[in-house]
């Protein structure tokens, strides 16, 4: 149950990327969507402050990169 707790706050941040990149979060996509931005950030899957640390500094450093990245890596993994 912990997880999803964490998982369910950390989407909450990024919900102003999603909506930028068109994408809506569902209970069907959450967890690929959870895979894929571990990936981009290269952090093992399920290491949620590691991820969200990454995470942050892409977006702060170049939001428009992190969207375009999170469009095509979901786009190739449907």
């Amino acid at each position: 149950m912990l997880r999803w707790f964490v998982v369910t706050c950390y989407f909450r941040h990024l919900q102003h990327i999603f909506k930028k990149a068109g994408i809506e979060v569902t209970s069907e996509n959450k967890r690929e969507i959870d895979r894929v931005i571990h990936d981009i950030a290269g952090v093992e899957y399920k290491s949620y402050p590691a991820a969200w640390r990454k995470v942050k500094n892409r977006i702060a450093e170049n939001e428009e990169d992190f969207i375009s990245e999170l469009k095509k890596t979901l786009i190739r993994n449907v």
